[in-house]
């Protein structure tokens, strides 16, 4: 039976990720360990605290004597916790420097010292860079624009060099941009949802041409549950497979779900080092872990959108927090919105 310990559980991916773990027979406990930052929240969790098997700790991976204490007794690892709004990083904070890298440092070694089974460190797309053209395979080489992929590209490789180094069996996902329920109303779709249904207009970025896949978030947790499995240790898996949209027509479908008129969107100058398009190969784990997305966009988004509609005490003190960032006059060659 398997213990896991799953760094960032309270934040987004990761309380999708710990609900899903706990719908499985072979494990016996789950350890979350979070700080409880901004946007990280116990409600995240919700029904996840009736089972008796979860265990939630308040505390930063920054803090190698707990992290120590915790790592003993189990078998698995998921780290999620992470800095990650790309704003937020262009501001300059060190935060990403000391969560992301650091943090990922010290995990390691805490898994190492304990010898767990699996150590599975969950990235981004945005490592790679932007593709004008093509698709990212995993051993693509890491073009980060923004400080908070240059920390996540950093974290990948602190986390793969413990493979090489002492034997940790590590895994490393690259997930596309992920949407769904209680997102913090930080990131794109949650901000504008929020936006369109108190009537509230829109931002998009230069002429909102930049291009993400979108991908739900139970099709990211099912994959890394994949990569769990039956994913090879020192190896990197790209998860995928999402629908591929600009930031134009995903207002558009929003829209029409909010009931919102056009002349809510709108546009500003680019920010400042936007990334225009991001694409990953997914083929990898298709083939070796058996992964496949089965979320479908347009059902997913209403159903977001009806969740965020019903919650509002989940999210409208959150909401509108704008973090003042660098911008640019002209629109550079690549450039993107953000995450």
């Amino acid at each position: 039976m398997n213990t896991v310990l799953v760094t960032g559980g309270a934040g987004f991916i990761g309380s999708h990720y710990v609900k899903e773990l706990l719908q499985s027979d072979d494990v016996a406990r789950v350890t979350v360990l979070d700080a409880l930052t901004y946007a990280g929240h116990v409600e995240n969790l919700g029904e996840a605290f009736l089972d008796p098997r979860l265990t939630f700790v308040e505390g930063s991976i920054l803090d190698a004597v707990l992290v120590d204490q915790l790592m003993d007794g189990h078998t698995h690892v998921v780290h999620f916790a992470a800095e990650s709004h790309v704003d937020r990083s262009l501001a300059g904070e060190p935060l990403f420097v000391e969560t992301n890298v650091l943090g990922t440092q010290i995990l390691v070694n805490a898994a190492s010292r304990h010898q767990v089974e699996r150590f599975v460190h969950v990235s981004t797309d945005e490592v790679y860079g932007p593709l004008l053209e093509g698709m990212a395979t995993e051993d693509a080489p890491l073009l980060p624009t923004v400080p908070y992929a240059a920390s996540k590209a950093a974290s990948d490789l602190i986390a793969l060099s413990a493979h090489r180094t002492y034997g940790l069996p590590v895994c490393v996902t690259r997930s596309s941009n992920n949407y769904g329920p209680n997102q913090h109303p930080e990131k794109l779709i949650p901000r504008f949802i929020t936006r369109l249904l108190r009537g509230k207009p829109v931002t998009l970025h230069g002429r909102g041409e930049h291009l993400r896949n979108w991908l739900h978030v139970q099709d990211n947790c099912q994959g890394i549950s994949a990569v769990m499995r039956h994913g090879r240790p020192g190896e990197i898996y790209n998860i995928a497979g999402g629908t591929d949209l600009t930031t134009v027509q995903l207002t558009e479908l929003l829209l029409k779900i909010c009931g919102a008129d056009q002349d809510l969107m709108t546009f500003v100058p680019d920010r400042r080092a936007n990334d225009r398009r991001y694409a990953m190969d997914w083929s990898k784990i298709r083939a070796e872990c058996g992964y496949r997305p089965e979320h479908d966009l347009l059902e997913e988004l209403a159903a977001t959108a009806d969740w965020y509609r019903a919650h509002p005490d989940r999210w409208a003190p959150l909401s509108d927090r704008a973090v003042v960032i660098p911008q640019q006059a002209t629109t550079p060659a690549l450039a993107g919105v953000a995450r």
